[in-house]
């Protein structure tokens, strides 16, 4: 059982994706996992060394914009919420995916998790690490800064910016071979930049949360909420507050976790969802 790595064109964009398919697979529905801003799909190695053990088939694209997919110019993809969700859809038929469990995490998991409400015939289950759900959820300073003319375009050109904001967002060191995993897009093209500006600029993130809040509180696929609750940059007591009286939704708590847990955390995530994927 090794990670695989493909590439698949969808919606005349090329994306990249890691899957791994376990020696002895369970007949249940594959998992789909999404990253948020600045991370890739590598972000979910462990956790899908993990369910790959345990019988599943997982799944792991890079955003465009991200990794080591397409990196389109603005004329030719727009980085809005819509715009991702439309892109996401189109991988999904690319893949052949007609159901499967979906595993998100962060700015841009929040998209994913739009698409499951459009689509929830299509979603098994649906498991969320820290991600933006509710109206209170805010774009951090430290990616706000992303967006302004200027500004924006010399701090996104620094490839020394993903040391920084994975590490300010994780809590704790991540080792220097997977910050320079994380780093290649932005040392081989100015664009992976100019991408990261572009998804920032355009993340509506006000008039996305309004929708989703109102999409998940009518929501009635088994879900299971994992938060890291030092979180710098998302309040994870208001978040709890604000979908609790959902009964599908389960909620755990990672307490000296922040914003990306997968990297530093994804032995205690599993501990919690293993039985919640295989229920």
């Amino acid at each position: 059982m090794e990670v695989q790595e493909h590439t698949i064109t969808a919606g005349g964009q090329e994306w990249f994706y890691r899957e791994i398919v376990p020696d002895a697979p369970l007949d249940a529905p594959p998992i789909l996992f999404i990253h948020g801003i600045l991370c890739h799909g590598y972000s979910w190695r462990i956790m899908m060394e993990t369910v790959a053990t345990a019988g599943f088939r997982a799944i792991a694209p890079d955003w465009l914009g991200y990794g080591r997919s397409a990196k389109p110019q603005t004329r030719e993809f727009k980085y809005t919420p819509a715009a991702y969700e439309a892109a996401l859809g189109e991988l999904i038929t690319a893949l052949a995916l007609t159901e499967f469990t979906l595993v998100v995490q962060g700015y841009l998991g929040s998209v994913a998790v739009q698409y499951a409400c459009h689509h929830p015939e299509q979603i098994n289950r649906l498991l969320i690490l820290n991600t933006p759900l509710t109206p209170g959820a805010t774009v951090p300073w430290a990616m706000q800064k992303w967006s302004i003319p200027f500004m924006g375009d010399m701090m996104t050109q620094d490839p020394l910016l993903v040391d920084r904001t994975l590490e300010g967002g994780a809590g704790f060191v991540i080792a220097e071979e997977d910050l320079s995993f994380y780093r290649q897009p932005f040392l081989k093209s100015s664009q992976a930049g100019r991408s990261l500006m572009a998804t920032v600029k355009n993340l509506q993130l006000r008039e996305a949360m309004t929708q989703l809040s109102t999409d998940l509180a009518q929501w009635r696929k088994p879900t299971q909420i994992i938060w890291g609750m030092a979180d710098p940059w998302l309040d994870g007591e208001a978040t709890r507050r604000e979908l609790q009286k959902n009964p599908v939704i389960d909620w755990g708590r990672l307490p000296e976790a922040k914003h990306y847990p997968q990297e530093h955390w994804s032995a205690e995530i599993m501990t919690m969802a293993l039985p919640f994927l295989q229920r």
